[in-house]
């Protein structure tokens, strides 16, 4: 009988949080191989993303996970010689009512303990960074000026390449069929073409984590929701930072509005459907265009004469409380879970990548282990504290 092949590390998932993982595993001399079920890298969720990288979240937990991902993104072309379409360009946060302003401004104090580089803005200062906003009702807003933007298609080929020329192994058009389990230990995975071991199995598999948890009797709360996107034809450079319009659309059947340009010129945008769109239909809907457009062409009126390329859906693998989750599983020794990203997945990527390279290399977690407990596969997903940011 042919004998398992062995490896150091298993990484199930190569897409936004699984290529960066590997390639910090492979960094340091690790045995690793990445399994993933489609064709090619980055070809889940990954794709879907619009790009946006910020620190400035309201969780410490996911602020400390941003700056770590701006390191790795800002320092990439210097690292690998790949350009990667990084534009530190910002994140701007405008306020149009009171009530998004003392959100907004309530967050400042936690943002700032990180030592985030962000400030408030008045009126004319927003108008500065956002070329052509809509004066009426501006109040201000926020404005961090280290966040940016990143092609996720790139970033997902450099990290693949990257990790091979490392020696991590890729396997694509591979299902995992179930873990293999030694007692309570995690011990290697069998799919559909041949069973591998290794001493730490990595969970990165997005919108089927839950499928791969409950692989090793470890239940975990996580709910497809899908959203969408679009971008535009390249247009001259005019819009600097990503902005985010927290307001309710029209009827309250949309919020948080974002909107950037990318180094290429495109203007790529998408919001948050109110009430949510559960599952995994990716079909595109007939109220996207109409809904979207309204909405950027009342934050930027310029707008109107944009040219729109195309759309897309993409899912967010979602946790009731809006949080990742991030650590060993519950029970399971060999078990490491990077899921629940909640569409964010892509920007928060390589910080929580780093964490658990240092995870199964050092037996810590690189940033402070309180920092990233309420992360825990192992918490309470339905207590009263929410994301607000999310």
């Amino acid at each position: 009988m042919t004998q398992p092949a062995e490896f150091d590390a298993i990484v199930i998932g190569a897409g936004s949080v699984g290529n960066p993982t590997a390639y910090f595993l492979a960094r340091e001399g690790l045995r690793v191989l990445v399994l993933d079920e489609l064709s090619s890298s980055g070809q889940g969720q990954n794709k879907a993303a619009i790009g946006g990288v910020r620190a400035s979240h309201s969780d410490p937990a996911k602020i400390r996970l941003g700056q770590l991902s701006l390191e790795v993104f800002a320092g990439w072309r210097d690292a690998t010689g790949t350009d990667i379409g990084w534009k530190k360009g910002g994140y701007c946060f405008p306020a149009f009512d009171e009530k998004v302003e003392e959100t907004l401004q309530g967050l400042l104090s936690v943002q700032r303990q990180f030592r985030l580089s962000i400030d408030w803005l008045d009126a004319e200062g927003i108008s500065n960074r956002v070329t052509g906003i809509n004066r009426a009702g501006l109040r201000g807003g926020s404005y961090s000026p280290d966040d940016g933007q990143v092609s996720p298609l790139k970033a997902s080929e450099s990290f693949t390449r990257e990790a091979g020329r490392r020696g991590a192994v890729y396997r694509f058009g591979e299902t995992v069929r179930s873990l293999v389990l030694e007692g309570s230990a995690v011990v290697g995975v069998r799919t559909d073409q041949g069973e591998y071991r290794a001493s730490v199995v990595v969970n990165a598999a997005g919108v089927g984590a839950a499928r791969i948890c409950a692989m090793a009797g470890v239940t975990i709360p996580i709910l497809p929701e899908s959203h969408e996107a679009g971008i535009s034809a390249p247009v001259r450079e005019f819009l600097n930072p990503l902005v985010v319009d927290l307001r309710p659309g029209p009827e309250g059947r949309t919020i948080n509005l974002y909107f950037g340009q990318d180094s290429d010129g495109q203007v790529i945008f998408c919001y948050t459907p109110k009430p949510p769109f559960y599952g995994e239909n990716r079909t595109s809907t007939v109220e996207f265009m109409p809904t979207v457009a309204a909405r950027l062409v009342e934050v930027i009126p310029r707008l109107k004469n944009l040219m729109v390329r195309r759309v897309w859906r993409g899912l967010y693998p979602m946790t009731p409380d809006g949080i990742p989750i991030v650590g060993w599983a519950p029970n399971r020794s060999g078990f490491l879970l990077g899921v629940g990203m909640c569409g964010q997945g892509f920007m928060l990527g390589p910080g929580v990548a780093r964490n658990l390279a240092s995870w199964v290399l050092r037996g810590r977690p690189e940033v402070d282990s309180d920092l990233l407990a309420p992360l825990s596969p192992s918490r309470d997903f339905f207590a009263a504290r929410k994301e607000a940011l999310k």
